[in-house]
């Protein structure tokens, strides 16, 4: 059974050495289905609403000191999305502005292949989730 409450709270978040926080996300993946159940070659990714405004992003949060990188990526797709699945090998990691703080964030995401949705997540009050085909997510998604 999966933990049907998200973390909370900075106590063991991890800091870079600059003082930005290290956030973790996944980019949740499954092969598209059609009306007979069959599985295609197409690609569709799944995003979630932000809890802030209106923008879709890819499921992501802070880098806790009791957890593996791998381990986080895994929480925050099941905290923000409710999916479980796959943590494959790391795309990379990138720094961008935090809107709030103005200081760099490092940021290090990973491809799921997704193997099970939950009717009940514990972000599912806060947020929406969509499953889109991989061409149009480019425009949709914010970092």
């Amino acid at each position: 059974m999966a933990c049907l409450v998200s973390r909370s709270g900075r106590e063991l978040q991890r800091y870079n050495n600059m003082g930005g926080r290290q956030v973790v996300g996944c980019i949740p993946y499954r092969y598209k289905q059609d009306i007979e159940g069959k599985m295609s070659n197409e690609l569709e990714v799944l995003v979630v609403s932000s809890q802030k405004g209106q923008g879709l992003m890819f499921p992501k949060g802070g880098w806790e000191l009791d957890e593996s990188v791998e381990e986080a990526a895994y929480r925050e797709s099941l905290e923000e999305a409710g999916v479980m699945g796959m943590i494959e090998r790391e795309l990379g990691q990138w720094n961008f502005i935090s809107k709030r703080y103005g200081i760099y964030y490092e940021g290090h995401m990973f491809p799921m292949f997704v193997k099970e949705q939950l009717d009940i997540w514990p972000e599912k009050n806060l947020r929406r989730r969509i499953w889109v085909c991989l061409g149009p997510t480019l425009t949709l998604c914010t970092y």
